[in-house]
This record gives C-alpha cells, sequence and structure tokens, in this order.
C-alpha cells in the first residue's frame, strides 16, 4: 500500500470515528460536517434519508424515541470506497417510534454500517441490523422459541 493510501484510509477511519462520537454526542452539526450530502440507507426498514433537512428529520425522530441511543464500536475496517463499521447501538425507549408508544425498555443490538466515500467524504452511511432483536428487547416481538 502507498504512502497516500495510507493517508487516505487513516483520513477516512478518522472522519468515521468522529461521525460516531458525534452522533453519541448529539452533536448533529459535527455529523452532517463528515458527509459531502448527507445520506443515511436503514436497510431493514427501507428507509433512505437523503439530503441535510431529511437526515436530520431522521436525528429528531430517533433521538425523539430513544433519547439515549448511542454507539459502541467493535471494529472498523477498510475497503477500496469505505469504512465497515461492527457496532453495538443502545437505546431506551422513552419517546414514540413510528406510533408505538415508549416501553421503557433497553436494546442493544449488534449492527454493521458500511461508509461509503468519496475522497475523504462520507457519501452514504448504509446501516444493517436484525430489526426482530430490538422488537422482541422492546417487547413489541415474541421471543423466539428456545431463546
Amino acid at each position: 500500500m502507498t504512502d497516500a493510501e495510507q493517508s487516505l484510509r487513516a483520513r477516512r477511519e478518522a472522519v468515521v470515528r468522529e461521525h460516531m462520537e458525534s452522533e453519541n454526542r448529539h452533536d448533529f452539526d459535527a455529523t452532517i460536517a463528515t458527509f459531502s450530502r448527507p445520506r443515511y440507507e436503514i436497510v431493514p426498514t427501507g428507509d433512505v434519508y437523503d439530503g441535510e433537512a431529511a437526515v436530520r428529520g431522521y436525528f429528531a425522530a430517533s433521538r425523539g424515541a430513544f433519547p439515549d441511543q448511542r454507539n459502541e464500536v467493535r471494529s472498523l475496517r477498510h475497503a477500496d470506497d469505505a469504512v465497515i463499521a461492527e457496532f453495538d447501538l443502545l437505546g431506551t425507549h422513552l419517546g414514540p417510534l413510528r406510533g408505538i408508544p415508549p416501553t421503557g425498555k433497553a436494546f442493544r443490538c449488534p449492527m454493521t454500517a458500511f461508509f461509503v466515500f468519496e475522497g475523504d467524504r462520507i457519501v452514504c452511511e448504509r446501516v444493517y441490523f436484525d430489526s426482530a432483536t430490538i422488537l422482541r428487547q422492546l417487547g413489541l416481538a415474541p421471543a423466539l422459541p428456545g431463546a
């Protein structure tokens, strides 16, 4: 790997770390600044938030439902045009979630996010997780047999 490639990887990793840490601080101006154009794709729900207004709406809705939402990074890996993060997402359901009243229950869910880059700025965060894991912990879906 060339020095330029190593430098780009290091810059991208620093951007992803700032992105995730700023989400934990709820400093969404800093989160938005990690993008060249803000875009989230939440694969399990099919939701796409494209553009700053849509992304800020996503932050307001998700943190309204889970005001203590935060992530704990497990690992970061590099691809040619992305940084892939494995992390746990945690939160407590204290506000309405898509019309569902708060349960007051907490969740922890392993997730993977692909931070797709152009240069050293994110162009998309694409998140994968098992929504049933969260719903079961919130008491909104039955436990699986033997679980």
